[in-house]
């Protein structure tokens, strides 16, 4: 049998030196400007990313790696160590075709390899961590068996939340009218995000003021997790310290037993734009 390799995608949000320490493989998604393509956390990271949007006229989208961009990754990954099994994990099917793009390469490789494609059914690090767990748990030898135990239980036990700074995006996007996306901005509307449990993205309240809609996530996160350990990755695209400032009044009120950063990358960011929050949290 050989090794255990993990594969996912660049929506992720997982460091490029982490995934280089555990030997992660990354397919990206594609960021669009009008004619211009460029490969996400490739050829663009998130603050070249809000600079060419602050410049740009053309609205930035994102589009899922083709099925053979993942076919040349898993026939590399079997050349270099045959008979690896390979477990992909990937942003929600709900919301791109990165997975569905995944799950036709993996029927496209000649051989019947182990190749497990997982649809992590949610956005961002909130599946990033689940990734690196993954990684971690395969070089220190465990099983396939026991790997996709630890996905699950880390599925169930993490609660996440999005703090959005701006409604344009949204508007942009078709998820608000221009009316609410006004009206919202005038009365300085936080939409408060997550996803549910078939991955779709939806808005679980909305909130007047920035330190309002703090105090409401972590209603919320209390709720789920009361004082049980917790472990929390905070996240940010373009305000860095609103979000360290945030995670101190997390580490107030919680049983953080451990902190984790990440950037909410290009591809979430085409969607939520700058000023974006995360909170990440899980039971230990």
């Amino acid at each position: 049998m050989g090794n255990i390799r993990i594969v996912t995608d660049s929506a992720s949000d997982i460091p490029l030196a982490l995934r280089q320490e555990l030997g992660i493989e990354m397919v990206p998604l594609k960021i669009l400007f009008g004619e211009e393509t460029y490969y996400d956390a490739v050829t663009i990271d998130t603050e070249q990313f809000f600079e060419k949007v602050a410049a740009s006229p053309a609205m930035p989208t994102s589009s899922q790696p083709s099925p053979m961009e993942y076919q040349e990754v898993y026939e590399r990954i079997l050349r270099e160590d045959p008979g690896a099994t390979i477990i992909s994990i990937h942003l929600s099917g709900a919301v791109s075709g990165t997975y569905q793009s995944a799950v036709i390469a993996s029927s496209m490789i000649d051989g019947d390899p182990d190749i497990t494609v997982i649809d992590s059914k949610t956005a961002s690090y909130a599946y990033g961590m689940r990734v690196v767990a993954a990684a971690k748990m395969a070089r220190e030898g465990a099983s396939k068996e026991a790997i996709m135990t630890e996905i699950e239980r880390m599925k169930r036990e993490t609660q996440l939340y999005f703090l959005v700074d701006t409604l344009e995006y949204l508007q942009r996007g078709g998820r608000i009218g221009k009316a609410s996306a006004l009206i919202g901005s005038i009365l300085n509307i936080k939409p408060i995000l997550s996803l549910d449990k078939e991955g779709y993205v939806y808005a679980v309240d909305k909130m007047r003021g920035t330190k309002k809609a703090m105090a409401r996530i972590m209603d919320m996160l209390g709720d789920a997790c009361g004082q049980d350990p917790v472990i929390v990755t905070i996240a940010w695209n373009t305000n860095k310290e609103a979000a360290l400032e945030f995670l101190e009044l997390i580490k107030a009120r919680f049983n953080v037993q451990g902190v984790e950063y990440a950037t909410v990358g290009a591809v979430i960011g085409t969607h939520v734009g700058p000023g974006t929050m995360a909170v990440f949290m899980r039971r230990v």
